[in-house]
Parts: C-alpha cells; sequence; structure tokens
C-alpha cells in the first residue's frame, strides 16, 4: 500500500489542487446555493478520486505486492505480476531481461573457461621447458653460475605454480580430495621442497608437530598453503639466522597450525588489508617482487577447506599466521 501511495501521491495531490481551486471558484460566485450543495460537491469529488484509487490499487495489487517482496530466486518473479495490461508488459519485459541475463553470463562464464584453460595450458607449456633446464643445471653442477641461476628456474617454477592454484581456485570442487594427513610429514615435505630457499637466506625452520598427529585435508591444497606462508616468512625476515616455525596444537577442540617468522613484521594499517588480492602493502614496495596474491589465495583456499586463518603481527618481532583445522585425530584418537 505504501509503494501505491508514493506512486500516486501526484494525481492525489493534483485532485485535491483541482478540487480547492473549483471549490473557491464556486464559492466566490456564489455557485453553492446552500449547504447540502456544498456537502454534494465535496462527496462526487472525493468519490470519484477514491474510486479510482481503489480500482487502479485492485488492478495492480499484484505488482505491488511483487516488488515490495526481497526476491530469493529470479524463476519465483517471472511472470508473477498479474494478469492487467501494465502487469503482462512486466512480465513480458522482465522475461526478455532474464534472457539478456542468461546469455551475458553463460557469455561470460564460457570467456572465463577459456582463459582458465589458456592459463593451464600455458603453465604446462612453461613447465616443460623449466624441466629440461634443471635437467641441464644439474649436469653442470660444478660450474660457477649454477646456482643463481638455479635459484631463479625455482623463482620462476614458484610464480608458475601460484597462476595454476589460482586459475584451479574456480573448479576447485572437482580438484581435491579430503584424505588423512600426517601434519608432520606433509611440513617436513615442504620445507624440503623449499631447501635451496631457505638454505640461500640463511633462514632455519624449526617443526614443533606431534609425529602422530593426523588432520583430515586436501594433501595438496594444504602443502601449497605450507608453501606460500614459508616463502612468505623467508622473504620478509629480517636478518639473516633467523627462524621459522612451525607449530601446531589444540585450542577448544580445534588444532591450530600456526607459521610464524621473526621478520619485519606487518604495519598495523596493511593488517586488515592483506588477505585482499594484489594488495602488496608497504613491505611489499621495500621488499619488491611482491604480487600481493600469496595470503589471498591462502585464505580462498581455506575458506574451500573449511579452515579458519588468522593473522598475528608486530613490526620489528615477526609474524603468525595461525590455521585453524577442525578435523583431527592423535593416534587412534578419533576427534
Amino acid at each position: 500500500m505504501k509503494l501505491f501511495l508514493r506512486e500516486h501521491i501526484g494525481i492525489i495531490f493534483l485532485y485535491i489542487l483541482n478540487f480547492v481551486v473549483l471549490f473557491a471558484i464556486y464559492s466566490v460566485f456564489n455557485g453553492f446555493s446552500d449547504l447540502a450543495n456544498t456537502f454534494y460537491f465535496i462527496f462526487l469529488s472525493l468519490f470519484l478520486l477514491v474510486s479510482y484509487l481503489i480500482l487502479r490499487y485492485l488492478n495492480n495489487r499484484k505488482i505491488y505486492t511483487v516488488l515490495k517482496t526481497k526476491p530469493d530466486d529470479f524463476n519465483n518473479v517471472l511472470g508473477s505480476f498479474g494478469t492487467s495490461e501494465f502487469g503482462k508488459n512486466l512480465n513480458r519485459f522482465v522475461n526478455d531481461l532474464y534472457g539478456l541475463y542468461q546469455y551475458k553470463v553463460h557469455s561470460y562464464i564460457r570467456k572465463q573457461n577459456e582463459h582458465l584453460n589458456f592459463i593451464n595450458q600455458w603453465v604446462h607449456q612453461m613447465k616443460t621447458p623449466l624441466s629440461v633446464i634443471k635437467l641441464i643445471l644439474q649436469e653442470n653442477e660444478d660450474e660457477p653460475y649454477i646456482s643463481e641461476i638455479k635459484e631463479e628456474a625455482d623463482k620462476l617454477e614458484r610464480g608458475l605454480n601460484v597462476a595454476l592454484y589460482n586459475a584451479r581456485l574456480d573448479t576447485f570442487e572437482h580438484d581435491f580430495n579430503v584424505t588423512d594427513l600426517n601434519l608432520k610429514e606433509v611440513v617436513n615435505e615442504v620445507i624440503n621442497s623449499l631447501k635451496r630457499y631457505f638454505i640461500k637466506n640463511q633462514i632455519y625452520p624449526k617443526v614443533y608437530i606431534d609425529k602422530s598427529l593426523i588432520i583430515k585435508s586436501d594433501r595438496k591444497w594444504i602443502k601449497f598453503i605450507l608453501e606460500q606462508l614459508m616463502i612468505n616468512s623467508v622473504k620478509y625476515s629480517l636478518n639473516k639466522g633467523k627462524y621459522v616455525q612451525v607449530n601446531a596444537y589444540r585450542n577448544n577442540g580445534s588444532m591450530i597450525l600456526e607459521v610464524a617468522d621473526e621478520g619485519v613484521g606487518i604495519p598495523k594499517k596493511d593488517l586488515k588489508r592483506v588477505l585482499e588480492p594484489f594488495y602488496t602493502g608497504e613491505n611489499g614496495r621495500k621488499f619488491g617482487e611482491s604480487t600481493g596474491m600469496r595470503l589471498y589465495l591462502v585464505n580462498q583456499v581455506c575458506k574451500k577447506l573449511n579452515h579458519d586463518i588468522s593473522i598475528e603481527s608486530e613490526e620489528g618481532i615477526g609474524t603468525k599466521v595461525k590455521i585453524v583445522v577442525k578435523n583431527f585425530k592423535l593416534d587412534n584418537e578419533v576427534n
């Protein structure tokens, strides 16, 4: 009713204004000879106005009912504006609009799939020559420049992996398999894969995880999460000889997987935005080679795996990233 009155407020105002003007003119020229004529004029004017508004409301009541209700499904809106002439036109318009919307969405999905397929194919094509480069480097390890080339090859491989995992996020449901994982073994695998990176930067990993701790997660994606967090920890370490600690402990019925460094820390003004895509912040500008995507991807993967993430940091002290895993067990104890 409120929507109806707001729509017809102009007509009501104009009708009242017209009534007042006519009433004034008739009064000046003695158009009303007695009180009965006056009441008859008022009644007739109001009767015509009210009758028009009632018929108008009843005819389009279905439209106003639909418009004041928040839709939860597009299909519930189609053809719901009634059978009045105005309602039929609205139904036709909404159907045409829905057809245009479907065309645009399908066009966007097709383009996105083409882009994702291109990224996947491109990354795999780049990995082939990269593997060849690594084989050549292994055959010429005695050359003085080999270590630097290996380092750059590792950077290239890590960058390709970030691009590949970013492309796979949209099809995550088709690319994960939740199993029981020995957390300490997974962490050690990631550390071994980053061994040259740790050694080159003279940063040392420390692992404090019970060897019997089992979590339910996807092996490939949890390794990706750990790899990104460790790369960040090493990258932003303040001085050589520092440590990156990986801990796991219980807290309120959940298991906390924590990656802590002794690096530069994250400024308070950047802490709330570090999980946003492409946000590099103050540290990214200082250290360079920052894409602002690692923590964003870690956060997105955690959401997909139903793990929670939180970040604590203090400038000059270091950063702790905590992953909350709700499904875990220790030995034969089932959580």
